[in-house]
């Protein structure tokens, strides 16, 4: 991978106190968005399970906003549901409930568990970092929603929605050429292995670009760049360009 792309130097930014992003916001899982994952919370609470309609009414969400997030969250095994009681005519509604209560914080622990492997086996473990970000992002950028991007900015604006969906914190300026990455998702995983954990998330961007349709090659990452973030660059003028 030609120049690592704005990923070199990182122990040396590491080093300087308040520099690169806070980690992962208390009880947020990585994978979920945050309205998912006040769904998810609302399931959390309820002492029995419960229909779309009183989803929808305890989170003030249209009803097929609600719904799309329970097919999501069954995806991820978060929840199961199990049909109401026949009553009257027509099929019986479906009653949902929360069955995982994992802390997020196992899911870093897989991720520092992985990146450890990658280190120790592979002879090129940033490369090998990258393309398995690659291959995330494609996927994640594959199975959202949003219409195909028309424009170099509307990949760029869809992108940094899916990186807050995944716990990033992103802000962006006005064009969404430069997004300061506030958050960390993995970042004790980040502090140990950084070399890996931030080549997949540069993967992950560069994978969703490529599937939004923009060109992805000027896109770099500087981790810990300044106080309070790492700095995204998705229109940077040369394959490595490190922020003062």
């Amino acid at each position: 991978m030609e120049n690592n792309q704005g990923l070199t130097g990182i122990a040396d930014r590491m080093a300087r106190p308040g520099f690169g992003p806070d980690g992962a916001a208390q009880h947020r899982d990585p994978r979920l968005s945050r309205s998912r994952a006040a769904v998810l919370g609302t399931l959390r609470g309820q002492p029995e399970p419960t229909s779309l309609a009183a989803l929808s009414s305890a989170t003030g969400l249209h009803v097929n906003t609600v719904r799309e997030h329970l097919e999501a969250l069954l995806e991820l095994d978060l929840i199961d549901r199990r049909q109401a009681p026949v009553s009257g005519r027509g099929r019986p509604a479906w009653l949902y409930f929360a069955v995982d209560d994992t802390d997020p914080s196992e899911y870093a622990g897989l991720a520092a568990a992985l990146a450890s492997v990658i280190k120790q086996t592979s002879r090129t473990p940033t490369e090998d970092a990258m393309r398995a970000g690659l291959t995330w992002g494609t996927e994640l950028a594959g199975d959202r929603p949003e219409p195909p991007a028309t424009t170099g900015i509307q990949a760029r604006r869809a992108v940094v929605t899916l990186l807050d969906d995944l716990g990033f914190e992103p802000r962006a300026d006005a064009r969404v050429d430069r997004v300061r990455l506030t958050r960390c998702p993995l970042l004790e995983a980040a502090r140990k292995y950084p070399d890996v954990v931030c080549a997949v998330h540069l993967g992950i961007v560069k994978g969703a670009l490529q599937t939004y349709g923009t060109d992805p090659d000027r896109t770099s990452l500087t981790p810990f760049a300044e106080p309070g973030a790492c700095s995204l660059r998705l229109l940077a003028k040369a394959p490595e360009t490190d922020l003062p």
